[in-house]
């Protein structure tokens, strides 16, 4: 890992965070009593919670072992990275191609804390972290750019981010504003919460989590595709996130990840029209 952002400010322990739950939902040690307490009221309401959590983190990495892999990318820009979990995105880019370089972005000073000491380079490649908000698009690109090289092609991640997102912060034009910045040859990577299968326990996930301050915006299946809108699709599509290439899977398991109230997709950025 390369240098860091100065930190945002302290960190917020009144107030549960949405990397610090997720933390908790994946079993982890770097969250706080407030982000628990939100983690067990969900869990009251919808017992597979922390399953949803492990469907998306399994997701993120077969999506990374396609990229790497399959379509033969070696730069990353992981937006809402969350609190490092091992193995962690610039683990199975690296372990993949070891030159492969990653910049990771999240807004919450834990995060830093923990980047610091757990997001460490394969050799030949380049880890970094941005401390940013996604609602900052241009800083982010301004600070990746010292990283990754826009001239070839770059992944942009935004697994289980937008839906923190409100649409008064409109969520299409920052990913648009984003996948802009980026060459063709470039990848869009997307997961978000969905109501469209269990609409009462998600809504009620959504009232939980406004209680504590955090904002929670399930879409439809039309809006979420409308944030690949000018990207080819990869096959399968935008679909349940069980349902995207599982042979990628590696023997991670998640027998029940179809269930899970995510749509997850990827998409390529082509020539511009004319070339």
């Amino acid at each position: 890992m390369t240098g860091s952002e100065p930190s945002f400010g302290r960190i917020d322990t009144s107030r549960p965070h949405p990397a610090r739950v997720y933390d908790w939902f994946l079993g982890g040690k770097d969250n706080y009593p407030v982000d628990e307490a939100l983690g067990r009221q969900i869990m009251g309401i919808d017992n597979r919670a922390k399953d949803v959590a492990q469907a998306n983190r399994r997701f993120m990495h077969r999506v990374v072992r396609w990229l790497t892999a399959e379509a033969g990318v070696r730069q990353f820009l992981d937006i809402g990275t969350g609190i490092p979990t091992e193995p962690n995105l610039h683990q199975i880019a690296q372990g993949i191609e070891p030159k492969s370089r990653i910049v990771y972005a999240d807004n919450d000073p834990i995060v830093l804390t923990h980047a610091e000491a757990l997001l460490r380079s394969a050799p030949q490649g380049v880890t970094d972290y941005v401390q940013a908000d996604v609602r900052d698009p241009d800083r982010i690109l301004e600070q990746a750019a010292k990283v990754l090289d826009f001239t070839r092609p770059i992944a942009l991640s935004l697994v289980a981010l937008l839906h923190f997102v409100g649409d008064e912060d409109d969520p299409h034009d920052l990913v648009r504003r984003l996948v802009d910045a980026l060459p063709p040859g470039s990848h869009l990577v997307v997961s978000q919460l969905t109501a469209d299968f269990d609409p009462l326990a998600v809504q009620r996930g959504v009232e939980m989590y406004a209680a504590g301050g955090v904002t929670l915006a399930p879409r439809a299946y039309a809006e979420i595709a409308r944030l690949f809108d000018g990207l080819e699709l990869v096959e399968p599509g935008l679909v349940q996130l069980g349902e995207w290439r599982p042979e990628m899977g590696a023997g991670e398991g998640g027998d029940a990840d179809e269930a899970v109230s995510l749509y997850g997709g990827v998409g390529r950025k082509g020539q511009p029209q004319g070339l």
